[in-house]
């Protein structure tokens, strides 16, 4: 093995790592294009993300702020059930989910004598659709209630101290997150919210409060606010989905390092086991290589994420390995396979785990170096790198004399 070698295969794995570059900007914009242009189609099917508003009430008085007095519910019992039912369009998984709620509130006049009390409930989404809906205000169910952009405003004649019950049901559905908010700095009080979901995959949105208690086998989470200023938010985001395009993408971007390390291992080995490859060996077993993100970028469009990876992992290791096995012989064979498959497939695989790539990484390299350390300690580095010169008393084979112009060659 020589330095000029060396330099070509240095050489060989950077216009590798080029090729890879374009494909992983190629899935990039692909992705970015999908998400896009699916996405919106998808919100338009399925609706946007949800924030249920608090509601409120009010009745008219000469004392009041603009002559009106604002009341918010004595108590609020609340059930939503939320059901994730994820999306697939072009290269991403959209977080779609279903929800039923159903909420009881109750309104008091606070004064000695009768109220008209308007009650007005903000629905979630202009969009969305709501299947199964009723409001029913008092002891009428008013299912002709109409809402004006968005908001559903209704009256009631309460008595003197008495109570206005407010039943909401509905089912809807949406993306990303749910939320239930309350006005600013507004006075809570007697109020449950009870979530249950079927989804084990937790995660509370910026902005918003964590369930005061929680079952989490049951996947059942409640948020109690018995007397609360400045309430804050309630919500749920949908569980995250390992999406093929950003994780194909993330794969090629990585792949140069991961045939450096392999590489690495070949080029040692070789000179330990005196089998010096030719950089044109090195060419074909990196476009064996090439062929797994290739082939793997390409399969997530027809074939499931995990089916994909493992087709393309073993055609490149099947063209890696017969490749080697016919340059390089039984003992080179035993080396690669393992190589590639820890460096090439395994590192490939940490994408699909979140922060998990990186103590990947560092590990291998570790057991990589250890391994290396051991097996080229006795190497002589001086002769195995320097120019072999050809001696005096083995001179290069000279060929034949050419043939007399027109004639044959002279016999002795």
């Amino acid at each position: 093995m020589t330095v000029l070698r060396i330099f070509t295969i240095a050489l060989i794995t950077l216009c590798t790592a080029v090729a890879w570059g374009i494909l992983g900007t190629t899935l990039q914009v692909r992705t970015q294009e999908s998400g896009s242009d699916m996405g919106n189609e998808v919100a338009a099917v399925w609706g946007a993300s949800q924030k249920q508003l608090h509601p409120s009430a009010f009745y008219h008085a000469p004392t009041g702020n603009n002559r009106k007095v604002t009341l918010q519910p004595d108590s609020s019992k609340i059930t939503v059930n939320l059901s994730s039912e994820p999306k697939k369009r072009g290269l991403l998984w959209h977080r779609t989910y279903s929800v039923q709620f159903n909420a009881e509130y109750q309104f008091t006049n606070p004064t000695p004598i009768p109220q008209t009390i308007y009650v007005q409930y903000q629905l979630p989404s202009e969009e969305a659709s709501y299947t199964n809906f009723v409001f029913t205000l008092g002891d009428e169910s008013l299912r002709r209630a109409v809402p004006k952009a968005g908001v559903i405003t209704e009256a009631l004649t309460v008595p003197a101290k008495g109570t206005a019950p407010l039943k909401v049901s509905y089912e809807s559905r949406g993306m990303e997150t749910w939320r239930y908010a309350f006005p600013d700095a507004s006075r809570v009080q007697g109020f449950e919210l009870v979530m249950q979901t079927d989804f084990a995959e937790i995660n509370f949105p910026n902005g918003t409060g964590s369930p005061t208690s929680r079952d989490e086998i049951k996947h059942v989470y409640t948020w109690s606010y018995p007397d609360v200023l400045s309430a804050p938010a309630i919500g749920m985001d949908m569980p995250k989905v390992l999406n093929a395009g950003p994780v194909a993408s993330r794969i090629a971007f990585f792949a140069p390092v991961s045939l450096v390390f392999f590489f690495t291992v070949l080029v040692l080995m070789g000179v330990v086991l005196g089998i010096n490859l030719h950089p044109m060996n090195y060419f074909f077993l990196a476009a064996g290589c090439f062929a797994f993100q290739l082939l793997f970028a390409y399969l997530v469009d027809l074939v499931p994420l995990h089916l994909s990876f493992v087709i393309s992992a073993v055609v490149s290791l099947l063209l890696v390995g017969g490749y080697i096995m016919a340059v390089g012989g039984k003992k080179m064979l035993m080396v690669a396979v393992p190589a590639q498959f820890a460096y090439m497939v395994l590192f490939s695989y940490s994408f699909f785990f979140d922060g998990m790539t990186g103590i990947t990484i560092t590990i291998g390299a570790i057991f990589t170096l250890a391994l290396l350390m051991k097996f080229t300690a006795k190497v002589n580095w001086a002769e195995q790198l320097a120019e072999k010169k050809r001696s005096a008393s083995n001179p290069p084979v000279m060929p034949p004399p050419a043939p007399p112009s027109g004639g044959r060659p002279a016999t002795a």
